[in-house]
């Protein structure tokens, strides 16, 4: 089971409790609740590895993401939301490696919680 560590004031409105439960999704292999809460037109770019379009390609990547174990910590420094966009920010703890991270957001509209577009960055710290 992966450990969730997570800043006090990560919850504090409906939004950044969404991202929190995406955040902890990908992180314990939720592909279920992630493919739930994307648009069929959604796009996911994670700079310097891949772009994708569309909901088949997405679940695609998703399932590539499963084939690894699970990280043994995910640590949300911050989430941060303001209308139809949002970002997280923070560190998965893996056995061998740990990766810093910043995902950014946009969702059909400030009260959505569908997600039309991920940018995602990932650095090897």
């Amino acid at each position: 089971m992966t450990k969730i560590t997570i800043a006090p004031d990560c919850g504090n409105s409906p939004k950044k409790a969404f991202i929190h439960d995406f955040n902890v999704a990908f992180a314990e292999g939720n592909a279920a609740f992630i493919l739930d809460h994307v648009d069929d037109s959604i796009k996911w770019c994670v700079y310097g590895d891949f772009e994708v379009n569309g909901k088949p390609a997405f679940k695609k990547e998703i399932d590539k993401m499963l084939e690894y174990p699970h990280p043994k910590e995910l640590i949300i420094d911050s989430i941060v939301t303001h209308g139809k966009e949002g970002t997280a920010n923070g560190f998965m703890v893996m056995e061998d490696a740990t990766y810093a991270f910043c995902d950014i957001y946009k969702f059909r509209s400030a009260g959505s919680r569908i997600l039309i577009e991920l940018k995602s960055f990932v650095v090897k710290v």
